[in-house]
């Protein structure tokens, strides 16, 4: 499809040259892919409002194009792509941003930091603190985050020109991306800091108290906002992101907040009932009660004695599972009682 430049641009055909640099300015602002980051449509656009302003500011370009359209614009080799003189194209913006700000990875937000703390079933029920010790970058003090040493100024890009944009690719196909020298910035220092080396961060130890909520599942992934790595000088930190991981229990087993855990009976016990001391997971002593008749892996559920629902107060219950033990061995006493109920079953 034929493109019309000045309707890229909105902007009439009698414009002139400072109304077309204008409505650039603006629409490159608002389309630019540093501020619409993942959003391939604001990526387009934009190109198109490069294309357009690099044909509209040239005189002798805008003249061809008025008289044959894009067709006046092809190379010699036929083909439709026409080189553009990024420079010109970004210098624009230093009117309208310092160097060192404005679109640059100086104002994205930090990446985010991971640990992994492990708790007990005990911390689980009754809720915890742990100090969790990280690793995290943050702006070098002595050169602000910057990269430059102080006082020592800074010099357009060699790479890029000070557009913070290179093209890269053959003669029909061309690739524009950020400048991997100055990271889109356009201007690199003229000497590097000597305490970052010219990273603009330096990496620092911190010690942070983490509050692990009553009822938390293994596996939940806890957010510290603005605790990970630095964004830059002017940009937000990543979060500290803990992943919290349960230890197995040697007697109780998890299933949301409820617990499971076995208890072992005699065999009369499970036969005439009776009571069993226990004592659950907040290490409180509770009394079990056994029915007559208990049958071997039967559950009793004791309510309020499992866990926290996380962020409630209420708790889930503990299901206890009957063992009941038969002895390989019986006295000689015992074993004449046993027949004698043995004849009256």
């Amino acid at each position: 499809m034929r493109k019309d430049y000045y309707e890229i641009l909105g902007v009439s055909r009698k414009a002139t040259q400072e109304e077309i640099k204008k409505a650039y300015r603006r629409l490159a602002l608002k389309y630019h892919p540093d501020r619409n980051q993942q959003d391939r449509e604001a990526e387009e656009k934009f190109k198109e409002i490069v294309e357009a302003y690099s044909v509209l500011s040239d005189p002798e370009k805008r003249r061809k194009y008025d008289l044959y359209g894009e067709e006046g614009l092809k190379g010699k080799g036929g083909g439709d792509f026409f080189d553009i003189n990024l420079e010109d194209i970004f210098s624009t913006f230093e009117d309208l941003f310092n160097p060192f700000g404005g679109f640059s990875r100086q104002r994205r937000r930090g990446s985010h930091v991971e640990k992994t703390v492990w708790v007990s079933l005990e911390d689980v029920a009754e809720g915890t603190v742990r100090e969790v010790e990280l690793e995290r970058t943050t702006p070098c003090p002595r050169c602000k985050g910057t990269g430059a040493e102080p006082e020592a100024g800074w010099k357009k890009c060699p790479l890029c020109h000070g557009a913070g944009r290179v093209i890269e690719g053959g003669f029909f196909f061309r690739i524009e991306k950020t400048c991997p020298r100055c990271g889109g910035r356009g201007y690199v220092p003229a000497a590097v800091c000597r305490r970052c080396g010219g990273k603009g961060f330096i990496i620092e130890k911190k010690t942070i108290k983490v509050n692990i909520p009553a009822g938390v599942e293994d596996g939940t992934v806890l957010v510290a906002s603005g605790e990970g790595n630095a964004g830059g000088t002017t940009g937000a930190r990543g979060d500290l992101r803990i992943i919290v991981r349960v230890k197995e229990h040697p007697r109780f087993r998890r299933q949301g907040p409820d617990l499971f855990t076995e208890v072992k009976v005699n065999y009369l016990l499970a036969i005439l009932g009776g009571e069993v001391e226990m004592k659950d997971i907040y290490g409180e002593n509770f009394v079990l009660k056994i029915p007559p008749g208990t049958q071997p892996g039967t559950k009793i559920k004791v309510p309020g004695r499992g866990l926290p629902h996380l962020g409630r107060e209420k708790r889930g219950d503990l299901f206890v599972k009957i063992k009941v033990e038969i002895p390989t061995k019986v006295s000689v006493k015992e074993k004449k009682l046993l027949e004698e109920i043995r004849k009256l079953r």
